[in-house]
């Protein structure tokens, strides 16, 4: 399964209400407003998904709705996500960019093309006429990747699961994704979160190995291991509009 990020970190207005929904094996976060209309309604614009819907429809016929019109939801999503994309964030010497929860100041000299890492700071020390950005990248997925096997290592027995291999991506739409044949790809530029952002999405990752779909006893097993596993999912809605790229 792959969890989705938002298109923006929107909060419900008044009368809305945020869900989520599995299409294939993608979960999608949409706002549901019901009010005096007949019909049922699908938007999307750079807010994500929404879902309009006359008071008496259950949630089952709004979701059967969207389920038919799946593949043009996807689509139009992703053709939103790259229209909306912020602009790049210049690497120059003293950059500071969110971290596990804090913050990484990034210092750039002239050095052989390798990263080093302080308390709160990387050295990026480049060749004359390098650009910084593919070192910076590098350095990052390198320590996502040891942060990521320890908490997959620490949650992986808690949920009744072996380690899965861990692979890392850089996809533009899903922090995360599970193969109970390949194991757990996710996302390296979760580093920028807070490390209790980064353990829900192992925990979620991890309680697909067990559970291939979001039905009540995935979250059960989700809030054995992340009790406050909803603050997260809505935390991680709201921080994804703000992630850095270059």
């Amino acid at each position: 399964m792959q969890l989705d990020l938002p298109l923006a970190g929107v909060a419900p207005a008044a009368g809305e209400e945020m869900r989520r929904i599995a299409l294939g094996d993608r979960v999608v976060p949409y706002l549901l407003r019901r009010g005096s209309r007949r019909t049922i309604g699908l938007s999307i614009d750079h807010r994500g998904l929404r879902i309009g819907a006359p008071r008496r429809t259950s949630l089952a016929e709004v979701e059967a709705l969207i389920r038919r019109h799946a593949d043009w939801v996807v689509d139009k999503l992703d053709e939103w996500r790259t229209r909306r994309r912020p602009e790049p964030l210049a690497i120059a010497d003293g950059v500071r960019l969110p971290f596990l929860g804090g913050e990484l100041v990034v210092r750039l000299a002239v050095g052989a093309n390798r990263a080093v890492w302080g308390t709160g700071v990387l050295t990026l020390l480049l060749k004359p006429g390098t650009a910084a950005g593919g070192l910076l990248e590098r350095a990052l997925r390198e320590r996502a990747r040891e942060h990521f096997a320890v908490r997959l290592a620490h949650y992986a027995p808690l949920l009744g699961v072996t380690v899965p291999p861990l692979a890392l991506s850089s996809a533009r739409t899903r922090w995360g994704s599970c193969s109970r044949r390949s194991g757990i790809r996710l996302n390296w530029r979760l580093i920028h979160f807070p490390e209790a952002i980064v353990d829900y999405v192992v925990v979620h990752e991890l309680a697909h190995l067990r559970h291939m779909n979001h039905g009540p006893h995935f979250w059960s097993l989700v809030e054995t291991a992340c009790a406050d596993y909803r603050a997260a999912r809505s935390e991680l809605q709201r921080l994804a509009a703000h992630i850095p790229h270059w």
